[in-house]
């Protein structure tokens, strides 16, 4: 039986399978060579909700040769319900610059920082301005962890800046902490962890696509540091950082993300077998990543009149890596040419002829693709990354559709070597609006308009709503 061909069966699909989501959590997972979690402020070790123990950092070997007065801990006066006592309730303070140095092994390593900007003794957190370096590359300069997190929608009480940086032969991974001039500076956590040397780094001999620019290539090596901006399990649930595949990843689902109500339908089957590749290894996402899907529908002709869209808020004046995680496991998908769909970044091609079945070279074979996009500057720090998928029907293909099953972006560091942007503003311009002219749709369509109503209160499904192109 085809999804296809049976569309209340979403329903009946989803209220079945939600609570089997836990069946396809677990693929083969990779060892860190480097793992340190460092709960700074903390005078002794202690476990995270997520079962991890965390070294405090009073009298820690990774402090360099500071003097004693160049830092204190504080404990944070009041916990947000939303908060975790570790590596949260504890901070470190520096009122000069303080260096932390973490021997580790050659190779690029996830650095995740933990913020939780609460009030601290007599401190105005407010007040807090600071300059981060990781070796020869600045994460932040003049930042504001206070203003940060007032400006995440949805609200949040803390927040981690997560960042790729390479550590070469001989060399150790120094973070060094600036106040700015009568401020002070502060960290709640640290963490360092290893990763596969290949694992977003694409290396000389495999340009990726460089959107908009004449040469339309990019190389990517592990000379360029990057910082994640989004890690989406789309059309699934959030992953939290032990299930996914080694690293202490999280993915969020992208329902947040999807343009106004246009946001398809989803499939996460019981007993998809994912089959990795070499080229795709079990550590490049979780099988709960490929093994959910969010598309288009089984409606070709109402499938031709919108775009799936998502957008983002990001950093002008920097390159981004954008990467979309594909796998195709719907059992009537056979061959290839059945389904395949434009791929839009920014209203330019990235793709005119995605099929996801030639790339893979066979059912429930993942894959992901690389693009690279310049934003430039403009009169706003903040801009708009829209990304959108339409069916290229143009051979009367089998379906008119599109999907996706994840998605990550990063910022690349500019030619300074440096990551950091300004504090946060208003973004420059809302997001297209959503009043366009609403499709007709005819009385059978609404009704299975409805079922899809039904099931999203159980099941995580909106109803589809179609608009005119988006992006183009």
């Amino acid at each position: 039986m085809s999804l296809r061909d049976h569309p209340g069966l979403c329903l009946v699909l989803l209220l079945h399978l939600l609570p089997s989501v836990t069946g396809i959590k677990k693929s083969l997972s990779y060892t860190p060579v480097d793992l340190i979690l460092l709960d700074c402020g903390a005078s002794s070790s202690s476990t995270s909700l997520d079962g991890r123990t965390w070294d405090g950092d009073a009298d820690s070997k990774f402090h360099a040769s500071n003097p004693e007065t160049a830092s204190s801990a504080f404990t944070a006066s009041q916990q947000d319900p939303s908060v975790t006592q570790v590596p949260y309730m504890t901070a470190r303070i520096f009122q000069s610059q303080f260096t932390y140095t973490f021997p580790v092994s050659p190779g690029p390593k996830f650095v995740r920082l933990y913020f939780y900007p609460a009030t601290y003794s007599n401190l105005d957190i407010s007040k807090s301005r600071f300059s981060l370096s990781a070796n020869t590359y600045t994460l932040l300069n003049n930042f504001s962890a206070f203003l940060t997190v007032s400006a995440m929608k949805p609200s949040v009480a803390s927040f981690i800046k997560e960042y790729i940086i390479t550590v070469w032969d001989n060399q150790k991974l120094d973070l060094t902490f600036s106040p700015s001039p009568s401020s002070f500076a502060f960290i709640n956590g640290i963490e360092i962890i290893s990763m596969p040397n290949n694992l977003y780094a694409s290396g000389n001999n495999n340009p990726l696509p460089y959107l908009g620019i004449d040469s339309n290539q990019f190389y990517l090596d592990n000379t360029t540091a990057l910082e994640k901006f989004y890690r989406l399990n789309v059309g699934g649930q959030d992953i939290n950082r032990n299930d996914d595949t080694g690293m202490h990843r999280t993915w969020l689902q992208d329902l947040n993300y999807i343009f106004s109500g246009a946001v398809g339908f989803v499939i996460v089957p019981p007993d998809v077998k994912i089959q990795y590749t070499m080229k795709t290894p079990a550590y490049t996402a979780p099988v709960m990543v490929y093994g959910s899907m969010r598309f288009m529908g089984p409606d070709s002709h109402l499938n031709l009149k919108y775009n799936l869209t998502w957008y983002f808020s990001i950093d002008a004046g920097f390159n981004y890596l954008v990467r979309l995680h594909f796998c195709e496991f719907r059992p009537e998908e056979t061959r290839s040419d059945q389904v395949v769909f434009y791929i839009f970044i920014n209203n330019q091609t990235a793709e005119p002829y995605a099929d996801i079945m030639l790339w893979s070279g066979g059912n429930s074979v993942p894959l992901y693709k690389d693009y690279v996009l310049w934003i430039p500057k403009g009169s706003h720090s903040k801009q708009y990354l829209c990304l959108a998928l339409h069916p290229n029907f143009d051979k009367k293909r089998t379906y008119a559709d599109a999907f996706l099953n994840g998605l990550e972006i990063f910022k690349l560091n500019n030619s300074g070597g440096s990551l950091a942007s300004p504090c946060p503003e208003l973004l420059a311009g809302s997001p297209p609006p959503e009043n366009l002219p609403k499709l007709k749709v005819k009385t059978n369509e609404k009704r299975f308009l409805v079922v899809i109503v039904v099931g999203s209160v159980f099941g995580g499904m909106l109803a589809l709503s179609c608009y005119l192109f988006l992006c183009f």
